[in-house]
């Protein structure tokens, strides 16, 4: 591991101007770091700088309004063992429960998970089937930005210099369901996951997957396929085959693209399945 100087700020204004007056290409941000220090201990990145968030009062979580809000730097752990969170979010405590150990989860982070933004993380398919948006603070101030155009590409998000992720919102409470493959239950990657969420406000459904293309994606028309309420079986095969059909599938040591198609199909159901067996989901 190459030296690198440690910036601990006190405050957000710190931070930000931490970052403002850094060189971007040779500074790093410390969340919770399980990503980040394999990085710079495999010398896959190099940092002269580091700047630790740890000080930062975002290690939260508000109910304000109905909407949860989750702060960046909150560990994954205190996510998992809400029992609120559980009951209103299912496929986020389901997705949290699929990051690594249990270890690994008491300093992992939402907003790290977010900024990295791996194309098989466990994380982002159910932050947009849940419509979530990322709350940002800069140097000009404030913005929001949705969980779908904030990922842009694995480790390339919509963040200005300067810019930190503040919070992660979930607009509301949604039937829903996280379900994934991977060759070793545990401390391994995705071969496929799929999210899937019913927004009763809007009878509509929404379906994510990860692992099968560059980044988590959002699939709007298989979720189209389902209707405004409860599918019948003929709905869900529909959707079925058509999110087996997308051209964005790709081969690679863990899986081939032909066994990454059937994998989403299947898993496709059986989400479907687990929510309407929940209840929640309207005729």
């Amino acid at each position: 591991m190459a030296p690198f100087e440690l910036v601990v700020p006190s405050s957000v204004e710190e931070a930000v101007a931490a970052l403002r007056a850094a060189d971007p290409a040779e500074t790093a941000v410390l969340a919770g770091g399980t990503d980040l220090l394999l990085d710079v201990d495999e010398h896959r990145i190099d940092p002269r700088r580091v700047v630790s968030l740890r000080r930062l009062p975002w290690r939260t979580l508000d109910w304000t309004g109905g909407v949860l809000t989750v702060g960046s730097t909150l560990p994954l752990r205190s996510l998992e063992m809400d029992p609120e969170v559980a009951r209103r979010y299912p496929a986020l405590v389901q997705a949290v429960g699929a990051v690594g150990s249990v270890a690994l989860r008491h300093r992992a982070t939402l907003g790290g998970n977010l900024v990295r933004s791996a194309p098989a993380s466990d994380l982002v398919p159910v932050l947009l089937a849940y419509d979530a948006v990322v709350d940002l603070v800069g140097p000009r101030g404030d913005r929001s930005v949705p969980v779908d155009r904030f990922i842009q590409a694995s480790r390339k998000v919509d963040l200005e210099r300067g810019e930190l992720v503040r919070s992660i919102r979930l607009p509301e409470p949604r039937p829903s369901a996280y379900l994934w493959q991977r060759v070793r239950p545990a401390n391994d990657i995705s071969q496929v996951a799929v999210a899937l969420a019913f927004a009763p406000h809007e009878r509509s459904w929404r379906v994510a997957v990860a692992g099968v293309a560059p980044r988590p994606t959002l699939l709007a028309d298989v979720a189209e396929h389902l209707g405004r309420g409860r599918p019948d079986e003929a709905a869900v095969a529909r959707a079925a085959r058509l999110a087996s059909e997308r051209s964005k599938f790709q081969t690679d040591r863990r899986a081939s693209e032909e066994y990454r198609r059937r994998l989403v199909a299947t898993l496709l159901r059986r989400a479907i399945g687990s929510v309407l067996r929940a209840g929640g989901v309207p005729p």
